[in-house]
């Protein structure tokens, strides 16, 4: 007689989507709806108590870390002694920076919130002065109620700038903040995993390898393009508006600010357009319509860019962006801006994973 066959393997189920699967054990899905809710309430409490940037810096210290630790590995130097190296390089880089910095232009770097609030004055009286700075011909085609629309925005620029002048140095916090979270970051990237684990414990490891996975397809994908459409501005602020003899002033902070919203998609690059234009605007039309140009046809390239490297990766749509994006700043303010896109590819992550979209 054949021997019978035998049954197949039992396949173990996924605890990460217990809670879509109807025939779950009871305690796996409690399990996972603990995790889901102790996830959602870390988030919540990140923005509610403003510690976006060390959540952002957590991330970004964990992800250096390992890249490092793989780059060194691949000079053949053993993973523990090349773990160690990498986290002591990412905690004791940013410290080296600051003093170098601090070294060479210690004013710009304490004194930078008092800048962004002469740059905000500066750009309340250029709007004020629209029908001075356009040739006559044109400024006479404005219509009446154009003052108004000018005197509004002029106040609302007003208003930013003396928040800023409470704010004071009190940035400065905020990066202390930033390089503790790079610590946590570091220090979580070399950490010896223990082989007991329990239930909750591996549903909460899901839930922040997801979060990891977003922070890398997005954040780390804005931050690159951030940084070449600084590149490209710097390059054109610096070298190519003084061959025209033109000159911007406020130039380093202009510069500065590009990259800070360049990490925010969509909006970011329109917020550094109508500044650039805005400060081009006081030297002379010509200027402004140079800067306009200028921004339009990186952005562009930008959007681009945005769409192969952020949109496709996680099957997020700009409509969905803008969405989350308005929502999220009208609930948390400006911090709501940089999480949205984070917070928002993590919950599609979590769908998917739970096969539910």
């Amino acid at each position: 007689m054949a021997p019978a066959p035998a049954a197949p393997a039992a396949t173990p189920a996924r605890t990460d989507i217990a809670l879509a699967v109807p025939g779950a054990p009871p305690v796996a899905r409690s399990v996972a709806a603990a995790s889901y809710l102790l996830m959602a309430a870390a988030l919540l409490l990140v923005m509610w108590r403003g510690l976006l940037p060390g959540l952002l810096c957590v991330c970004l210290g964990f992800l250096l870390t390992r890249w490092l630790a793989q780059r060194l590995g691949a000079t053949r130097l053993a993973r523990r002694p090349a773990e160690v190296i990498a986290a002591a390089a990412v905690m004791v880089g940013p410290v080296l920076a600051v003093l170098l910095a601090l070294s060479h232009s210690r004013t710009y770097v304490v004194d930078a919130p008092q800048q962004y609030r002469d740059l905000l004055d500066f750009m309340a009286r250029t709007v004020l002065e629209l029908r001075l700075k356009l040739p006559a011909d044109i400024a006479a085609q404005l219509p009446e109620g154009a003052q108004e629309i000018q005197r509004i925005i002029a106040n609302y620029l007003g208003a930013q700038a003396g928040a800023l002048a409470v704010a004071g140095r009190a940035w400065l916090g905020a990066l202390l903040y930033a390089y503790v979270g790079l610590l946590i970051g570091a220090l979580a990237a070399v950490r010896v995993p223990h082989a007991l684990r329990g239930p909750l414990v591996r549903h909460l490891s899901q839930r922040v390898t997801l979060l990891g996975e977003a922070f890398r397809q997005i954040v780390a994908a804005q931050f690159w393009i951030a940084a070449f459409n600084t590149l490209l501005t710097a390059l054109f602020l610096v070298l190519v508006l003084p061959l025209w003899d033109l000159r911007l002033p406020y130039t380093p902070a202009l510069i500065t600010l590009t990259f800070v919203a360049g990490l925010v998609p969509i909006v970011g690059n329109l917020l550094c357009n109508v500044v650039i234009t805005i400060v081009g605007l006081s030297v002379s039309p010509v200027a402004a319509a140079a800067c306009l140009a200028f921004l339009i046809l990186i952005h562009k390239a930008e959007y681009v860019i945005n769409a192969k490297v952020v949109g496709v990766r996680t099957h997020m749509g700009v409509w969905e962006l803008l969405s989350v994006m308005f929502v999220s700043e009208a609930v948390f303010g400006p911090a709501g801006l940089v999480a949205a896109p984070l917070f928002y590819a993590y919950l599609k992550k979590e769908l998917e994973a739970a096969r539910l979209v």
